[in-house]
């Protein structure tokens, strides 16, 4: 007999919710096969089964959620343990509380009771671990002493040695709805249970707090960059990727911003990666991520930015596209906005705040006459473990040295 467990679709998803069974108790399954869809806290996504034989039962019905790395349904290898499967069923759960957050495991493993073995510590103390755990943890260079234990058999399982060995996800922060946004519908009374994306942002707003951040902000007169926007726009270029063009250009020449931190040091990025952040319509929050955005063209950018954002819309993102940014932007300014501060993403090390163009009376280059432009405000909130406000004052500086007098550079 073969456990199926609710897998880790993100890293930051701690809990599924299983939407529907592709299959039925009795059919027979194939490897590859889809055996069900899961809610994750970002996606809805197709399971496939990891192994081949009977679907004997089914432990969280479709509408119920379960911890990830717990049982939600049992394989049959053999006609005699389906049999036996039915004459003794396990009766199913509707929901279990996750404890802490594993990672991507595989969705089908052994569910016949297999030893329980202790692993040694460095200190000589004993932890509870299974056979597989421990060889996959010698693998992947874990310390199975400083894994939590998530298994209902009280033990440390595959799932757990996986999470601790995944880099730290790229979190939502302080968004921008690019999404058109609808409010939820709420009781007007009563407490609301947050949803499963909502919850996410709420661990990784928390996470947030834990960064000592500061703040450097910048006006940027964008008359040109209007201008260039005004002959573009018709070939399907958005402001938005524009402005993550000009953001990645600048990242090359400042490469200390688009750093990270993390326990063991200064994670150093040479990829460039451009999460920017959407508000979805079910009120949580998600960051799709507009991949080496240094060494593509502000044309293909907003392709890619289109179809990322029509799949966001419909949950439809893999974890890959929503948790790699090295460098987050959240624009406000289409609601009007023309300052406000963010919050820097955990696993990242800047998030830029970008509010709205405002027509001003400046005094021009001469010093003697005054003029209208067209400024917006930039703020960037920056880890102060990763680079200093020096750091962030000059990538500012230079951003707005690109899109006030180059920004034909972001077409070539």
């Amino acid at each position: 007999m073969r456990e199926v467990t609710m897998p880790a679709l993100s890293s930051t998803m701690t809990e599924g919710k299983v939407v529907s069974w592709k299959k039925n108790v009795g059919d027979r399954v194939e490897k590859g096969d889809i055996l069900l869809v899961v809610e994750s806290d970002k996606a809805d996504m197709d399971v496939e089964c990891f192994n081949k034989g009977l679907l004997a039962q089914v432990l969280v019905n479709a509408g119920g959620s379960s911890a990830v790395g717990s049982p939600i349904a049992l394989i049959a290898e053999t006609e005699a343990e389906f049999a036996e499967a039915q004459k003794n069923p396990i009766q199913p759960t509707a929901t279990k509380t996750a404890a802490v957050a594993p990672t991507p495991a595989p969705i089908a493993t052994p569910a016949a009771p297999t030893p329980v073995a202790a692993a040694t510590t460095n200190g000589g103390s004993r932890v509870l671990a299974s056979p597989r755990a421990r060889v996959v943890a010698q693998e992947l260079g874990v310390d199975l002493s400083t894994l939590a234990i998530t298994s209902a058999r009280g033990r440390i399982e595959e799932a757990d040695v996986r999470a601790a060995a995944l880099p730290k996800p790229t979190a939502l922060p302080v968004a921008i709805p690019v999404i058109p946004v609808t409010p939820p519908l709420v009781a007007q009374e009563g407490i609301v249970p947050l949803t499963t994306l909502q919850q996410a942002v709420v661990r990784n707003m928390e996470a947030s707090l834990q960064i000592p951040s500061f703040r450097v902000g910048y006006t940027i007169t964008t008359d040109n960059l209007d201008a260039l926007y005004k002959q573009i726009k018709a070939k399907g270029v958005t402001m938005t990727t524009l402005l993550a063009k000009a953001v990645a250009n600048t990242l090359k020449k400042h490469p200390l911003v688009n750093n990270s931190y993390t326990s063991a040091g200064i994670k150093h990025n040479r990829a460039i990666n451009i999460a920017i952040a959407v508000a979805m319509e079910d009120g949580g929050l998600i960051t799709p991520v507009l991949q080496q955005a240094d060494q593509k063209d502000v044309y293909q950018l907003s392709r890619e930015w289109k179809d990322l954002v029509e799949r966001a819309r419909t949950k439809k993102l893999v974890p890959e596209e929503y948790t790699t940014g090295t460098f987050t932007i959240s624009n406000l300014g289409m609601f009007g906005v023309d300052r406000f501060d963010a919050i820097v993403p955990p696993g990242t090390g800047a998030i830029l705040a970008i509010g709205a163009g405002i027509s001003r009376v400046v005094v021009l280059e001469d010093g003697a006459s005054f003029g209208i432009r067209k400024q917006m405000e930039v703020n960037l909130t920056g880890d102060h473990r990763v680079f200093y406000g020096a750091h962030g004052a000059q990538f500012l500086k230079d951003l707005a040295l690109l899109l006030e007098k180059e920004p034909q550079q972001l077409t070539l």
